[in-house]
């Protein structure tokens, strides 16, 4: 893609980029100096700024000891104009180099395999660069790195979810060294130029500068409601949040008010309760309609019939989310839908960890261990609302020499995309800023599997199916065939980058998927795990899923699931286990293994568990449909 010359060109960059120019707030008289820069790649920053070194060597009493502590905070970007520059000049917004772009599961790879970037990368932050013990080197560049990261993304929606992910990268030398300030003179905003398909750094200013003012820029700008959660956003670079707030910070975590639950969220209607529900037929077959194909393929049972035309289906089973429950009621009260109102409480993340905390019963975090509960859920918080107190409890194990592993989880993406596990405080707030996200426990004591053909102990999931009958009563069924998730590497505390050592959803990359019938894991597991019985442990398992349910149905909408006569629901839940020395019944103290809730999932991928048990489809329907349960693998919780 070439533009034109002249305004018809201005013209076209205009049309291609105004959106990304207005999200980004890039005042539009500057737009016609951009355009010709972009086009000219005009890279004359150096001609107005350069950068400073502070001095360390003579740190006096009462210095803010952050700049002799941290290499980040000792430049300065100066302007070096004698005439300054004024914010209202449209030839003053300037364009800043990119020094390296990667997500993060690639920068280990881009430090080792890149020429030149590792020893770029150990100038930059600060750090010596050594030939000779290159892993350390690139171990220290990654512990550094974050200081000076930002991220973008592409926000096209007909795009895969993989290329949306947040794609981060580091200026150049002169950009990564622009300080912050709660006041700043600049603003620094990523730009992606369409006909090379690359994106730079825009550098404008906000106010007037004379010679020798700093250019000075806000670090985490727009992505803090609070100055507290602004101090703690800034913590890789700055002491105040230690200094000022953390004394002052409960880590007590507390309900949100029910405006939470709805959020930017489509709130659906209710269903009307006064309508009469009618029943399925009995005289004929149900007909069904069913955008999921294995369904169509593996629903024999006799009481169903397979429809294309949803006018004519008595029940619908949609891939695409159903909002209007009042409308059914009303309309159709003979149809059923395979749905809830409110289940995004339990399959969006951090809804579901807001309601299973409320099985806590009130209890308070144990601040010698450092444990919460209820216990079969990993500590989790919530970084956008619950960040001052995530650091608080971070900074908290660090000063207990504890484990301080966290696994890092956009709210609402699955097969573990942007999901990244660190010890590194500084990583894992530069993720708080690049979307919304949950900062859980990693479980760093998980029971292992021992795969006889690669002779390695690896870390494994498992997947159960829930069956939600009704809200009210509670009726919910777990089916008692389990699905096993397997790592390809053996589990270490190192090297979190690595996917096939620390997660287990191989589904979808080109990898070994390893499977198991899961008799055949029980009875590997007994044999592995001497001592410990899976029907013991099984029953743990079933314990936590009526904890769960019983707390997301205990009240009313927004925050709790409601009732709809019409629904029924299939989920799956995916849960590890790990080793405690924790008390947890009357059959065992520890050390002995506990379950953890990871998440639950709507609209499952069903394909392993017909391919397993083609009768898996008419199992389901018949306790869902036909309220029965005898030999249909189900257990009630």
């Amino acid at each position: 893609m070439e533009f034109k010359d002249g305004l018809e060109g201005l013209a076209t960059f205009i049309a291609l980029h105004r959106a990304q120019l207005q999200t980004s707030a890039v005042p539009e008289y500057y737009w016609e100096t951009l355009y010709n820069k972009l086009k000219h790649g005009t890279f004359d920053a150096g001609q107005v700024f350069g950068l400073s070194q502070i001095e360390t060597e003579e740190q006096e009493e009462g210095d803010d000891d952050t700049l002799y502590k941290n290499p980040f905070c000792c430049w300065k970007a100066l302007v070096t104009c004698p005439e300054g520059i004024k914010a209202s000049d449209a030839n003053h917004i300037y364009l800043v180099d990119h020094a390296w772009t990667f997500r993060p599961n690639q920068a280990r790879n881009h430090l080792n395999t890149i020429p030149g970037l590792l020893e770029r990368m150990c100038g930059l932050v600060g750090t010596s660069f050594d030939v000779n013990k290159k892993d350390e080197t690139v171990e220290n560049v990654m512990e550094q790195v974050w200081k000076y990261s930002q991220s973008y993304s592409i926000g096209n929606s007909e795009l895969q979810a993989e290329d949306r992910l947040p794609i981060w990268y580091i200026m150049d030398e002169f950009g990564s060294h622009i300080q912050h300030s709660d006041e700043p003179s600049a603003r620094v905003v990523p730009f992606f130029y369409l006909p090379e398909q690359a994106t730079y750094s825009l550098l404008f200013p906000i106010v007037d500068l004379e010679e020798s003012d700093e250019v000075t820029r806000d670090f985490v700008e727009g992505s803090a409601s609070d100055v507290v959660s602004q101090a703690a956003l800034l913590a890789p670079w700055s002491p105040v949040f230690e200094q000022k707030y953390l004394p002052y910070i409960s880590l007590a975590q507390q309900e949100p008010s029910a405006d939470y639950f709805l959020g930017s969220r489509v709130n659906e209607t209710l269903p009307n309760p006064d309508v009469d529900l009618e029943e399925l037929p009995k005289d004929r077959p149900i007909r069904t309609y069913a955008e999921y194909s294995f369904i169509r393929q593996f629903l024999t049972h006799p009481r169903f019939q397979i429809v294309e035309n949803s006018n004519e289906a008595d029940i619908l089973w949609l891939s695409t989310h159903f909002k209007s429950y009042k409308e059914l009621s009303e309309d159709s009260p003979g149809r059923r839908v395979n749905q809830f109102p409110f289940e995004h409480l339990l399959t969006v993340k951090d809804l579901l960890c807001i309601v299973a905390r409320r099985a806590n019963k009130g209890q308070p975090i144990d601040e010698t261990s450092m444990k919460t509960k209820p216990s079969w859920l990993p500590t989790t918080f919530n970084l956008k609302t619950e960040l001052a107190q995530f650091v608080a409890f971070y900074l908290a194990q660090k000063a207990k020499g504890m484990n301080n592993y966290w696994i890092v989880k956009p709210w609402n993406l699955a097969r573990s995309l942007d999901t990244h596990i660190t010890n590194n405080l500084d990583f894992i707030l530069r993720l708080a800023v690049s979307g919304p996200k949950i900062a859980q426990r990693y479980i760093d004591r998980p029971v292992l599997f021992r795969r006889i053909e690669l002779n390695l102990s690896v870390k494994f999931d498992v997947r159960y199916i829930i069956l939600l009958r009704s809200v009210n009563p509670l009726r919910v069924y777990a089916y008692r065939r389990f699905w096993l998730r397997f790592a390809n590497q053996p589990f270490e505390l190192n090297h979190f980058d690595e996917y096939e050592r620390h997660f287990t959803v191989m589904n979808y990359s080109p990898t070994d998927l390893h499977q198991m019938f899961c008799h055949d894991y029980i009875r590997y597991f007994e044999e592995q795990n001497p001592g410990q019985s899976w029907s013991v442990v099984e029953k743990r398992i079933f314990k936590m899923l009526k904890e769960l349910f019983d707390t997301v149905v205990d009240g009313e909408p927004p925050s709790h699931l409601a009732e709809s006569r019409q629904s029924r629901a299939m989920y799956a839940v995916d849960l590890m286990l790990q080793w405690t020395d924790d008390v947890l019944d009357d059959e065992a103290a520890g050390p002995c293994i506990e379950p953890q809730l990871l998440e639950v999932n709507w609209s499952p991928d069903c394909n392993r568990a017909c391919d397993y048990y083609p009768e898996f489809f008419n199992d389901v329907f018949s306790v869902l449909f036909l309220d029965e349960t005898e030999d249909k693998n189900v257990t009630l919780l």
